[in-house]
Formats: structure tokens, sequence, C-alpha cells
């Protein structure tokens, strides 16, 4: 997702609202199947990593659609399609990894989650400057 695509045209951000509302569907279908379908398969601390990569990732698919309705304020469209791309790549690394962490055995891939929490907090603080 380029900082054009999600910047184009007058009025609410599309881009970062669809992909917002689709990690949100994705969030609560995850939550379901970890209630549901991962228990007795994964052991506690299984299952309290994959509930938080469905908390998080629900957080900020909710940050996702919040970006899109700031665009229709006067807040700096440059710096919430940078907060949208930080959102999108956190929700990505940091919930993706914690997933792949859980349900395989790629421990390699365990360095991407604190790079994901890295891109949370750059996003938030775009919003902060933006909102300043």
């Amino acid at each position: 997702m380029s900082a054009e695509q999600v910047n184009s045209g007058p009025g609410i951000m599309r881009l970062p609202l669809g992909l917002g509302a689709g990690a949100a569907l994705l969030a609560v279908m995850a939550g379901a199947f970890g209630s549901h379908g991962l228990r007795g398969t994964l052991d506690a601390r299984g299952l309290e990593v994959f509930q938080t990569a469905v908390t998080y990732q629900m957080y900020h698919a909710i940050a996702l659609v919040l970006v899109a309705l700031l665009a229709l304020t006067s807040l700096s469209r440059r710096l919430l399609a940078g907060a949208a791309v930080l959102f999108g790549a956190g929700i990505v690394l940091f919930s993706g990894s914690l997933y792949l962490l859980v349900l395989t055995d790629l421990r390699w891939i365990g360095p991407l989650t604190p790079l994901g929490g890295l891109c949370f907090m750059m996003a938030w603080a775009l919003l902060i400057v933006a909102a300043v």
C-alpha cells in the first residue's frame, strides 16, 4: 500500500477504511477460531499469545478506520497516509508473526513481532504530529 494509493482524492481515505474494516472482520473471525477451534490444541500460553494477536489486530484495525475518517478533517493527509501504512504494516508484522509463532514451528519469525510494535508506535506518533 503506497502513500499515493492511500492519499488519492478528496474526502475519506477509502483504502484505509476498507483495510481497517477487513482487518477487524478477520480479527473477529480469528478470535472465534481461537476460542472455539484452538481450545484443547494449544496450551494456556499459546492461547494467550493468540489472543494478544487478535486484540492488537482489532485495536489497530479500528485505528485504520479512524485514520480514514480523520481525512475528512483539516489534518495533513500525508501524515495520515503514513500512519495508515504503518498501522497496516504493524498488523501484518505484529499480529501476523504472533499467529505464525503459535500455529507453526517457524521460530525464526519471532523477531518480526517487535518490528510490528515499532510500526504501531510510529503510526501513533504520526497521528500526534498531525494533530499538533
